[in-house]
């Protein structure tokens, strides 16, 4: 059976390396170059049905 000590390390190596691995996504994420190849501009029409029709 596990030890309430080694219980508590596996806790806390576990939930660092969670956290760790959030910031690393949110970093990659924030830092990723936007592939235009797959995506289609918008025209101005588009654009404009987008916004709200309070806004314009």
């Amino acid at each position: 059976m596990i030890s309430d000590a080694s219980l508590y390390s596996l806790a806390v190596f576990l939930g660092s390396a969670a956290m760790l691995l959030i910031v690393l996504y949110h970093f990659l994420e924030i830092n990723a170059k936007e592939d235009s190849k797959g995506t289609t501009p918008l025209t101005q029409a588009r654009k404009a049905d987008a916004v709200p029709a309070k806004a314009r």
